[in-house]
């Protein structure tokens, strides 16, 4: 595949992170034993993951805006462009040892994401979409899986924990999901769910609570492998309202509805 220089600049800068990342990863596995356990370290490799990020495109792109999850928003001359970054998406179960978890770069032009990279070093995949140019991993082509049936779906979601809110209206959705469904699954990781639907290895993603560098780069790529995603409303801004419903045309549609139903 063809990749524009500013995708392959992201695309660098994802890699380099992510390779930094296994290498801490495989100290916070060894830190599990250790009476001080994981925790500060995971955020000095989350810090260091976005400062490598941050250096790679500013230096490429020094008039953009920056939207990262471990820093303040900076707002670049340009006007027009904003990278947003998570560095590392993921967290809980990178602390817990778990393998799952990636890095995730959107650009953002004039309100509207144009390129997304999402990087899964445990597993060395790659996913990268632009705007109108499809969905890949790893250079192969990528397509949202055509079920069209609910019951034959495998659905990913975000499950709400302690600090969050919103857990007996969870609790509904889930219920009245799981009564149609083959199957429900938790990453961990919003960004992998998303490079999941488009690459057809779960039918659909629903989550809320969201920020906008948990969604970007993976929004993009579902969209761009066919895919339907939007808020729980059924609208298109879903960087703003914190929510997306993800899958093809037919499940996408058949989700929407089955998380409006009450409890029954």
């Amino acid at each position: 595949m063809a990749r524009s220089a500013l995708l392959n600049v992201m695309v660098q800068a994802a890699v380099k992170a992510g390779r930094g990342l296994s290498r801490d990863f495989g100290e916070v596995q060894n830190l599990q034993v250790s009476l001080k356990g994981p925790g500060d370290y995971v955020s000095q490799a989350d810090r260091k993951a976005e400062q490598t990020i941050r250096h790679e495109l500013m230096r490429a792109r020094p008039t953009y805006g920056f939207l990262g999850e471990e820093s303040e928003e900076e707002k670049g001359t340009d006007g027009a462009h904003r990278w947003i970054v998570d560095p590392l998406d993921g967290t809980t179960n990178f602390l817990h040892g778990i393998p799952i978890f990636s890095v995730s770069i959107a650009l953002e032009r004039n309100g509207e994401i144009v390129a997304g990279v999402v990087y899964n070093p445990a597993m060395d995949e790659l996913y990268t979409a632009e705007k109108g140019g499809g969905a890949f991993m790893n250079d192969r082509r990528l397509r949202v899986a055509a079920r069209r049936v609910l019951s034959d779906t495998v659905i990913s979601t975000g499950v709400p924990h302690l600090g969050r809110g919103h857990h007996g209206k969870y609790l509904v959705e889930l219920r009245n999901v799981m009564g149609e469904v083959a199957g429900i699954r938790r990453l961990g990781s919003v960004a992998l769910d998303l490079a999941f639907v488009a690459a057809g290895r779960v039918d659909g993603f629903w989550e809320e609570g969201l920020n906008a560098w948990d969604i970007a780069a993976g929004l993009l790529l579902v969209r761009e492998a066919g895919g339907f995603a939007s808020d729980k409303a059924g609208g298109r801004d879903v960087l703003e309202s914190g929510s997306i419903v993800a899958g093809n045309e037919h499940i996408h549609k058949a989700l929407l509805d089955v998380l409006k139903k009450p409890v029954s």
